[in-house]
């Protein structure tokens, strides 16, 4: 029995109607089809599974590989009354079984798993016991290698296609080319090809790119001359600091984020920036997933990233409110060659990857023949000390590694503090002998937590401390002697690596390397990293239209608000001389099989910019055409 899509929406989210194709999705998957839906960043996915899952008997399993994205999914569900459950690297045995099991008898709607957990034998033999309504697979282009993000176990989704048969699939993506959006629907294998799509256009954003010798004082200038909420992004954890550090110096409020501060500190900051007290965040690519700031009024790019589909995401966080924005992308005359650098940086010599593998056996003693299954925590910054690795191409070659099936590399993770009762309910009032700091503690966790009964709560020892007037570490003994009683099972925040065997040691020499994961997966990257260059040193081509082109979206139209179209009005022809031009162009090219661009100037003696103007007016309207360097009328 299906409830009404707007009911729910109404009820859960306080919304009376649908955004864009959000209702196109949810009514495809509601009625057993297979979907894919693509969406802008700020679109709204997570609606087109979670209404059409309310809808329906049954629990939705949903595979995503952001493991804070999904916490905090779970998080909001569960604010909303809703029951969910989150399996991840990092989990306890325990943990993981009392998830599986609530899924199964407890009336749960949602199961959100990381890709890398669907092949373990203790989650296949469960979900056989779990009524699965549907199957939602957000960043869906990890399932492909032609993606910017392709990982492994995403592959494994097909196995779980085939161990619940019949059960739909809604496969989401913001950031997808032709390309990919024809592989994802292969490998998900859909019974047949079925795509929406939104749009990527985003007419509000303006789209600049500004050279400049000195990018903190460029930075300084926009932000003083553009209000409103800002993003700074960098690629470096030390830059974000700085770069906050010297904001503050010059007046404008601000802080920085990145992977290695602690939950606490995360939310304080994003608390602080989303209710204006902090006007920018200055942050490395962790900073952004989850999080709806609609009145975002600039995001600038100090480090260009190395592929247009990181960047588009991150610069849509801008104007979600509908109301102008722009879009800084920020470069000098070095960027090229740090891109093209992290080329080889991404892809260190294969000899170099088979000695890592080996140095890691040695590392964490895993013998020759052992290890699969195993699980280890892992230092890298430790590992590379004692075999004088640097970090990059260290980190660059596990990666890989994990692409071949050898380990699987999760990087630095920071999993919460968290608990469970282990004594029920009437069991803990009989108890008297805590003593006073241990009962007003317990008695603080029944009153900030829900269900710590049934299933594990995330909690905050800094908070818990600051409300009964103590110290973090004295909560810490507080709850490691009620664990120790057998009272509470906690488990502390950890904030660590880890490498997990998925196949015992090999000879380093009997090391494969596939194509597909090398050579192909490299000349893909070196794409990516070619089409970022031109669209960072092109001043002749609509910076909005390059991007939808990228994406496979052809636009008949420039944007008029990018700084090559307002660079082009600004020395524009008028509309007589542009015909003038286009036609002694025509009445060359009718005398000429065909002629290049340099050779149309002389024989016109024109000045470049104006021939090149009206040749790219001539071109957009596909009117003249270029074939290996040479210019055509079109027939």
């Amino acid at each position: 029995m299906t409830r009404d899509y707007l009911e729910i929406l109404k009820e859960y989210w306080g919304y009376d109607a649908f955004r864009g194709i959000q209702k196109d999705i949810i009514e495809s998957i509601g009625s057993g089809k297979d979907t894919l839906g693509l969406m802008p960043t700020g679109g709204g996915k997570s609606i087109t599974f979670q209404i059409p899952a309310l809808a329906q008997e049954g629990i939705c399993l949903v595979i995503s590989p952001l493991i804070a994205l999904m916490k905090d999914q779970v998080q909001n569900l569960k604010d909303r009354g809703i029951k969910a459950a989150g399996i991840y690297s990092g989990m306890s045995h325990r943990e993981i079984i009392t998830a599986l099991e609530n899924c199964i008898f407890g009336d749960y709607k949602f199961l959100y798993i990381s890709p890398e957990r669907l092949s373990s034998d203790l989650f296949i033999s469960k979900v056989k016991a779990m009524n699965v309504s549907m199957i939602a697979v957000d960043e869906s282009h990890c399932i492909s290698q032609w993606g910017y993000d392709f990982r492994p176990a995403y592959l494994n989704i097909a196995q779980i296609r085939e161990l619940l048969p019949g059960i739909p699939v809604l496969a989401l993506t913001a950031t997808a080319t032709p390309a990919v959006v024809k592989d994802i629907q292969e490998k998900l294998h859909f019974k047949e090809e079925n795509v929406f799509r939104m749009s990527f256009e985003r007419e509000n954003i303006a789209y600049i790119v500004r050279y400049t010798d000195n990018k903190p004082d460029e930075l300084i200038h926009i932000l003083e001359s553009v209000a409103g909420s800002a993003i700074v992004y960098t690629r470096s954890r030390l830059k974000t600091k700085e770069i906050a550090a010297m904001l503050i110096k010059h007046n404008i409020t601000a802080s920085f984020y990145h992977a290695g501060l602690s939950n606490l500190e995360k939310d304080k900051r994003q608390k602080e920036w989303q209710s204006d007290e902090t006007r920018v965040i200055v942050a490395t690519n962790a900073f952004g997933m989850g999080i709806d700031k609609p009145d975002v009024r600039l995001v600038i790019h100090i480090d260009t990233p190395d592929s247009p589909e990181a960047y588009f995401q991150e610069a849509g966080r801008a104007g979600r409110d509908g109301e102008k924005a722009y879009a800084v992308l920020l470069y000098t005359g070095h960027d090229p060659v740090t891109l093209k650098r992290r080329i080889t940086d991404t892809f260190p010599e294969k000899d170099y990857i088979r000695n890592v593998y080996e140095h890691l056996c040695y590392f964490l003693q895993v013998a020759m023949g052992y290890g699969e299954g195993r699980v280890f925590e892992f230092n890298i910054d430790e590992f590379c000390r004692v075999f004088k690795h640097y970090p990059v191409p260290a980190t660059a070659a596990l990666k890989i590694l994990d692409q071949c099936g050898y380990i699987e590399f999760i990087e630095e993770q920071d999993n919460a503090s968290r608990l469970i009762f282990t004594v029920n309910r009437e069991e803990l009032y009989r108890m008297h002998e805590f003593g006073t700091e241990a009962e007003t503690l317990l008695n603080l966790i029944l009153r900030s937590y829900t269900g710590v009964f049934v299933d594990y709560a995330f909690i905050s020892e800094e908070l818990l401390a600051r409300k009964i007037h103590t110290s973090r570490l004295r909560i810490y003994e507080l709850l490691m002697m009620l664990s120790k009683r057998r009272i509470i099972d906690y488990i502390p925040r950890k904030k660590t690596p880890y490498i997990i065997y998925t196949r015992d040691r090999d000879e380093t020499n009997r090391i494969k390397i596939p194509k597909a994961v090398y050579e192909e997966r490299k000349v893909r990257y070196e794409e990516r990293i070619n089409s970022m260059i031109q669209y960072m040193t092109s001043d002749t081509v609509c910076r909005s239209r390059m991007l939808l082109r990228y994406f496979g979206e052809k636009n008949e139209h420039n944007c008029n608000q990018c700084d090559v179209c307002i660079s082009r009005r600004k020395k524009g022809l008028n509309s007589d001389e542009k015909e003038e031009i286009a036609q002694k162009i025509y009445e060359l090219l009718k005398d000429t099989e065909s002629i290049t661009p340099p050779e149309l100037a002389e024989q016109l003696h024109l000045p470049t910019g104006k021939l090149a103007e009206v040749l790219h007016s001539e071109m957009e309207s596909g009117k003249i055409i270029i074939e290996n360097g040479k210019l055509k009328v079109s027939i």
